[in-house]
C-alpha cells in the first residue's frame, strides 16, 4: 500500500543522507521525496512516498524515529490529508495545435508559464493521478520534457505536525 510519510527534522547537513541511507540499507524504495525548510529555520519538513505492508511501514517509522535529527514522524495516509504535486511540462506547440494545447491546459487548471514560437511550458498542480491524466491526454509526440516534484502533503483540519 502507498504511504505518505511526513517528518520534521533538524535542518542540518547530512540529515537527508541518513534518511536515504536508512531506506537503501533495508531495501525499501522511496518513490518520491521533497524537503524544504519550515517556518522555523532550524527545522526542515521531509515528505516521502513509499509502499509497503503495514508491518514494513511500522518498521520504517520506528527506524526514522531512532535517527537523532528526526524530531517527529507522521504517516499522513493514516488520516485525512491534502496531497499535491507540481509538474512542469514542455510541449511542442505549433500552428493549429497551439489552441488545443491551451484548451487542455485550461481544462486541467494548468497555467502556461512560458511561450515560444514552437513550445509552451505548462505548470500543473494536483494529485499524482491528475498529472498522469494530463500526460495521457496529451499526444506523446508533443511532450518535449517533463519535471515533477513528487508528493507534498499536510494533514486536514486540526491535524498538525509540530514539535
Amino acid at each position: 500500500m502507498r504511504h505518505i510519510i511526513s517528518l520534521l527534522m533538524e535542518n542540518e547537513a547530512g540529515a537527508l543522507s541518513r534518511v536515504a541511507g536508512l531506506f537503501s540499507s533495508r531495501g525499501y524504495n522511496i518513490e518520491s521525496l521533497t524537503v524544504a525548510a519550515t517556518e522555523d529555520s532550524t527545522l526542515s519538513r521531509m515528505t516521502l512516498v513509499t509502499t509497503g505492508s503495514d508491518d514494513v511501514i511500522e518498521q520504517i517509522t520506528k527506524q526514522l524515529n531512532k535517527l537523532i535529527e528526526v524530531v517527529k514522524v507522521v504517516d499522513l495516509s493514516e488520516g485525512n490529508h491534502i496531497e499535491r504535486e507540481l509538474m512542469l511540462i514542455k510541449v511542442r506547440a505549433v500552428d493549429q495545435d497551439r489552441e488545443e494545447i491551451k484548451r487542455m491546459a485550461d481544462i486541467f487548471r494548468g497555467r502556461i508559464i512560458d511561450v515560444t514560437d514552437k513550445s509552451y511550458t505548462i505548470e500543473l498542480t494536483g494529485t499524482g493521478s491528475k498529472l498522469d491524466a494530463f500526460i495521457q491526454a496529451m499526444n506523446h509526440t508533443t511532450i518535449l520534457e517533463t519535471v515533477r516534484t513528487g508528493a507534498s502533503g499536510i494533514g486536514r483540519g486540526e491535524r498538525i505536525l509540530k514539535v
